[in-house]
């Protein structure tokens, strides 16, 4: 089927290709521990969450998604604001609906060390950067979203306990949008629970 207005693709091509980049960062954290032990990866994350949920925005899409995230060691040059980890990660639907992967600068902090065991406390996180989908741009069914834009901006924040120095367990919420560039601009909004493996 040949792209409609706003469909600069075709979305089984851009799918794939969406698809392919999120098997290289699932693979990824397959190998983070090699490089973690060369200093380069910090943590990595795994998560289900539910896709679309009707936070600041009305709820269209449907199913859960998988997500996983490797978040780097953050350079020195990155002190200046507050030493944010570079992160980068993907979500796919289980359902057949907007896949995406992002880019991040992702600002953790320990809020409290309750010291019931070694390296545990409550951390609130934030992050923000940008994601491309493989979603519609423009009006085609009543199923899908309409985002706009291939690239999206991505924010969220995240809160969760650090059970051990290496375990962490999170709530999560992503907001996915083009702030407006587009005149379709309806959100996708995801939330849901983590896993983090700390090096």
């Amino acid at each position: 089927m040949a792209a409609g207005p706003g469909e600069p693709m075709k979305r089984s091509h851009f799918g794939a290709r969406v698809a392919g980049g999120l098997l290289l960062a699932f693979a990824m954290l397959a190998l983070a521990p090699g490089a973690a032990a060369a200093g380069l990866v910090d943590e990595v994350k795994l998560g289900l969450l539910a896709h679309d949920v009707g936070v600041l925005g009305d709820p269209i899409e449907h199913g859960a998604d998988v997500v996983g995230e490797i978040l780097f060691a953050s350079p020195d040059f990155l002190s200046i604001i507050g030493s944010p980890r570079p992160t980068i990660g993907g979500s796919v639907n289980t359902a057949g609906k907007t896949n995406y992967a992002y880019a991040d600068l992702t600002w953790t902090a320990t809020l409290w060390r309750p010291d019931l065991q070694e390296g545990d406390g409550i951390y609130l996180g934030g992050f923000l950067g940008g994601a491309i989908h493989d979603g519609r741009l423009q009006p085609v069914n009543p199923g899908s979203k309409d985002l706009g834009t291939r690239g999206l901006f991505h924010l969220g924040v995240e809160a969760g306990y650090q059970i051990t120095s290496t375990y962490s367990v999170e709530g999560y919420f992503s907001h996915l949008s083009n702030a407006n560039i587009s005149r379709h601009n309806p959100g996708l909004n995801n939330a849901g629970l983590r896993l983090g493996y700390k090096f």
